[in-house]
């Protein structure tokens, strides 16, 4: 698809400059309609799966909401109190009620502007990307992969110490205090594990000539396309399209 062909650090890059325009708007309906613009460019253009992309976008929804009514509750005297806005048999003062709106909805756009980025983007490729597009040093560039891929390895790590203490006879936990004091005896051998790979992974790239240095050659070569360009242009027209409609 096509979101998922363009170059990680413009789509980056346009998302982080998205979220800026989007900090100075200050009325509910610009980002009502940047947010349906964002969700339709997700599933025109890019392999999203609907049902995950609902479940991750739910606590925002949540997290929206509750911005939304603390706002309310808690806002400042409004300059304007004669304006009232009767919702769900509810007065609210309107200039209260429309920022705190706009802040809400403002959450849903940088979820959903997020999620596009998330689910559209190779974390490896993203990394790739910052190292020759964005001179990110390698250092720092490998040293976040190595974690990366670390992470599953915990996992089978996890598993596979708690299947040794399942075979050695330990009680299996039944209560969140027993379980949290299994995963406290976990922490000791997990560290251990992950300090062994670590010196491992140092070793291997120090044998391979990895040094740091930032001119250096790449099997994965990533360059800016004028297809790349599409991305910006299209998220920016959406933007000051709503601008313009509102």
């Amino acid at each position: 698809m096509f979101l998922q062909r363009l170059n990680p650090s413009i789509k980056a890059l346009t998302i982080m400059i998205l979220v800026v325009l989007l900090a100075f708007i200050f009325e509910p309906m610009t980002p009502l309609l940047f947010l349906i613009w964002t969700v339709s460019i997700t599933f025109i253009f890019g392999k999203v799966n609907f049902k995950k992309y609902a479940l991750y976008f739910i606590p925002f929804v949540i997290f929206s909401f509750g911005m939304l009514w603390t706002s309310v509750v808690f806002a400042d005297t409004p300059k304007n109190q004669d304006e009232i806005v009767v919702l769900l048999g509810m007065a609210y003062p309107r200039e209260t009620l429309l920022t705190a709106l706009a802040l809400s909805i403002r959450v849903l756009n940088v979820a959903a502007l997020s999620l596009l980025f998330v689910f559209t983007t190779n974390i490896v490729h993203f990394i790739l990307s910052m190292m020759q597009q964005l001179r990110l040093p390698p250092k720092i560039a490998y040293a976040v992969l190595a974690g990366y891929r670390f992470l599953p390895m915990m996992r089978d790590e996890i598993k596979l110490i708690h299947d040794a203490h399942r075979i050695r006879g330990v009680n299996q936990a039944k209560t969140v205090t027993e379980k949290w004091n299994n995963y406290k005896r976990y922490s000791i051998p997990l560290l251990a594990s992950a300090i062994r790979k670590a010196e491992r992974t140092a070793i291997a790239m120090e044998s391979k000539g990895f040094t740091g240095d930032k001119n250096r050659t790449f099997y994965r070569q990533f360059t800016v396309k004028k297809t790349d360009w599409l991305f910006p242009l299209i998220m920016l027209t959406g933007f000051l399209a709503a601008l313009l409609a509102s």
